[in-house]
């Protein structure tokens, strides 16, 4: 795998340095779950419309993650590390949504749910304008884009194919929803043997009890979904591992 890297301490994190071996390299890949128009609300809509407001939650949590996705996404993107990023959507004719799915997604009080016209188009249905990536965070050329139909980024989809094509065995994960897919990403990522770090202000949930719950979690019994780190002390070692390696080739 082609890349910089630099074998060093790792990053200051809860419970632990992580990662555990102290091995940052391009083995480590950044994952961004579900910045999509659908769960934000971009400044260039003038009207909200997107599915979470459809949900009847604040959207402000949603933006808030986004320039500190952008300085981490900069940052693997200068290193020439691995970026994938996620969507959840599904299908026009609904076929891969289950009943219950549509049911829960309309059990809101505006009664609309996935698959209903908004301004963005129909919610989370591949293909429309809400589904996709917000442009501050577009993937380039080279970062896979995982259309997932759930809450995992590994579910029904060939994501842990490509991790292991790329030789991927480290995870930095930022995204929403803190406690829905991207804990479910999380916590399927350690089940198969993939270490993880929680990036804390790269996350938000729609209610703030529920984003300080889910990063709780990943600390409990030594780590047991992985790592937490602030994003300043990621982007200190990144550029610790930028620096010495351009020194090198200078």
């Amino acid at each position: 795998m082609k890349g910089k890297s630099l074998n060093s301490t790792g990053i200051p994190a809860e419970p632990y340095q992580w990662p555990h071996d102290g091995d940052l390299s391009p083995s480590t890949a950044l994952v961004i779950i579900d910045m999509q128009n659908d769960s934000q609300i971009h400044p260039a809509v003038c009207s909200p419309g997107g599915y979470l407001d459809h949900q009847g939650y604040p959207l402000e949590p949603m933006r808030a993650p986004i320039p500190h996705i952008l300085r981490l996404l900069e940052a693997f993107r200068r290193l020439k590390w691995p970026v994938f990023h996620t969507r959840e959507g599904h299908r026009a004719d609904l076929s891969d949504l289950t009943t219950r799915e549509l049911f829960r997604s309309r059990n809101n009080p505006s009664g609309l749910g996935i698959g209903d016209l908004g301004p963005l188009g129909r919610l989370l249905i591949r293909g429309e304008q809400g589904h996709d990536i917000i442009p501050e965070l577009y993937p380039i050329a080279g970062e896979p884009v995982i259309d997932k139909p759930g809450r995992s980024a590994f579910g029904y989809t060939d994501f842990e194919l490509l991790l292991r094509l790329k030789g991927v065995k480290k995870l930095v994960i930022v995204g929403v929803t803190t406690d829905v897919c991207v804990h479910t990403t999380l916590r399927d990522a350690d089940d198969r043997g993939l270490e993880c770090l929680l990036v804390r202000e790269g996350c938000a949930a729609s209610v703030g009890a529920l984003n300080d719950a889910a990063i709780e979690m990943v600390t409990t019994e030594g780590g047991i979904f992985g790592a937490v780190a602030g994003v300043d002390d990621v982007l200190t070692a990144l550029e610790k591992i930028d620096r010495e390696t351009t020194a090198k080739l200078s």
